[in-house]
């Protein structure tokens, strides 16, 4: 019922996004300037056509936007190149057309309502010293349901599984969520000897231990059963849609509640955006569109990933406690015992407290001391550990050089 009612309203509001859309194509310009004596008048009328055809969601998966990148005192050009298409997932490779061999980085995305994409920041600087992978996962709405269910356990598997297809000598980058995925599957790894374990596991902001600083996001998740999430905030997709009939969790309910967190902030900041609209400030205006585009860009999670997630991270915290199982299996970190740990944590992160991730370190108590490092960014929120100015000056080199170090 949640997302038909959801559907509904969608669809109730298209007409008039569409009627705004035409309105701006009707706006008269001169030389890219609202015309005539009236212009402010106009370019206001404009600012609020364009707001209004601004209130949706997009369910597709925005562009990385990654076309070239400076390698080697020079402009490369990148191209995305999918190598391995499985049912909830692809391994995307980014392209460069380069002879130096550079290190293979694959990083894995959060699960958690946004597109890989989000990354896409983070991507664009490791493409300066590394070969870069990611895993770009598919809306779970547009998965039929002969693919079968998609749990925590089936993440571990797909991280396995393209480590493998990169081969060794692999590094593995885990942002957020993941990175209890990521541990776990590099455990398993370095037990099985498997010959694929990546040379560094670096660990940004994820919730390996939520005892840790519990923050309200935490809180969120431990003050009702499990039972309340599966009977309130689970919904089937409908029939319109490939995934029809299939449990999931609706991304717009995971976009409501990351902005009811802030919602002052995204409040402002989409009234500074009419501002700069209607005050002709475009690529001040760009800046807020861009990031809006791809924040209100979601996708649905498996039911069975969502509620595993709830109970077996944010709930029980199992891997912190010794508890987390794979394919009947317990997973103990201390078998990794090759594979150098870095770990960061912003010191303003408002979604994984401090100390949550730093807890890795001793998980993985068979790393000896040079092996194991950890960053903790002063003034950076969670978003900021990955993207933006303090990742790309301070936090990538960090990464960089811990990759370098293991060479």
């Amino acid at each position: 019922m949640l997302y038909a009612t959801y559907q509904s309203l969608d669809d109730i509001f298209a007409p008039l996004r569409t009627a705004a859309l035409t309105a701006l194509n009707f706006a008269p310009r001169v030389g890219g300037e609202m015309a005539g004596p009236f212009g402010g008048m106009l370019r206001s009328h404009a600012a609020l056509m364009e707001m209004v055809s601004r209130f949706k969601l997009s369910h597709e998966r925005p562009g990385f936007g990654i076309h070239s990148v400076r390698v080697e005192n020079r402009e490369v050009p990148v191209t995305e190149e999918v190598v391995l298409d499985l049912p909830y997932a692809k391994l995307v490779h980014f392209k460069r057309d380069i002879a130096t061999v550079q290190p293979k980085v694959l990083v894995t995305a959060p699960l958690s309502g946004h597109f890989a994409t989000l990354l896409a920041g983070t991507v664009r600087t490791l493409l300066r010293d590394h070969d870069v992978y990611i895993t770009d996962w598919k809306n779970a709405r547009d998965v039929p349901r002969a693919a079968g269910p998609f749990g925590v356990e089936d993440y571990v598997d797909y991280v396995i599984r393209f480590l493998e297809h990169i081969g060794p000598g692999g590094h593995v980058l885990g942002v957020c969520q993941p990175c209890v995925q990521t541990l776990a599957a590099v455990a398993v790894m370095s037990e099985d000897k498997n010959p694929a374990t990546p040379r560094t596991m670096t660990l940004m902001a994820g919730p390996v231990d939520v005892r840790e600083s519990p923050t309200a996001v935490n809180e969120l998740a431990n003050e009702k059963p499990l039972e309340w999430f599966e009977n309130n905030v689970i919904s089937t997709v409908p029939a319109r849609y490939a995934g029809a009939g299939r449990k999931v969790y609706p991304g717009f309910v995971q976009l409501t509640a990351f902005m009811a967190m802030n919602m002052d902030r995204h409040r402002a900041q989409h009234e500074k955006l009419y501002q700069h609209l209607a005050a002709g400030e475009l690529a001040e205006a760009d800046k807020i569109r861009h990031f809006y585009d791809e924040y209100f860009a979601v996708l649905d999670l498996t039911a069975e990933f969502y509620l595993e997630t709830i109970e077996r991270v944010f709930q029980n915290a199992d891997l912190a406690r010794g508890e987390f199982t794979y394919r009947g299996r317990k997973v103990d970190p201390g078998k990794i015992r090759n594979t150098a740990l870095l770990t960061v944590e912003g010191g303003r992160d408002d979604i994984c407290g401090l100390g949550q991730t730093t807890a890795a370190h001793d998980l993985c108590s068979s790393l000896r001391p040079h092996l194991k490092r950890h960053h903790l960014q002063a003034n950076v929120g969670h978003y900021g550990v990955f993207n933006g100015g303090k990742w790309d000056r301070e936090i990538y080199p960090v990464v960089r050089n811990m990759i370098l170090s293991m060479e």
